[in-house]
């Protein structure tokens, strides 16, 4: 007779105790909680970064935004600042508040999304064209 087998999903482990205000323990202990953001563990948090510093064109970083929400529940915004856009700095990254998202987790993504960016900087003249913004150049 075979028995069933149960396979969890590993979770993120805990960050040092003081070292983050993610909110992990609380969130494990609501019922019926979003846990999803807990599957990026930091191995799978590596290759998340590395693949966003790889961005190809535009479509690829929309697709990856769809991709961090449907399965981390991360939503990422990525538009011209409200300022003048002379460099990769101007273009405004957000992530919206989300318990269980590491604190350096929350700064790295933006991190890779702009080195992804300056890697392709027809990617940033693509966000640009979607937004009206060259279209008196």
């Amino acid at each position: 007779m075979m028995e069933a087998m149960t396979t969890s999903v590993p979770l993120r482990s805990p960050c040092p105790p003081g070292a983050c205000i993610c909110g992990r323990d609380p969130l494990l202990e609501q019922p019926g909680a979003d846990l999803r953001i807990l599957r990026l563990t930091r191995e799978e948090e590596k290759v998340l970064l590395a693949r966003l510093e790889k961005l190809k064109n535009l479509d690829d970083l929309k697709h990856l935004q769809k991709r961090m929400f449907e399965q981390l529940g991360i939503r990422v915004e990525v538009a011209p600042g409200f300022h003048e856009v002379r460099t990769m700095l101007g273009i405004e990254i957000e992530i919206d508040e989300l318990p269980g998202l590491c604190r350096k987790t929350r700064k790295a993504i933006p991190t890779a999304i702009r080195r992804g960016l300056n890697n392709n900087p027809e990617i940033a003249f693509e966000l640009l064209n979607a937004n009206d913004l060259l279209r008196d150049t």
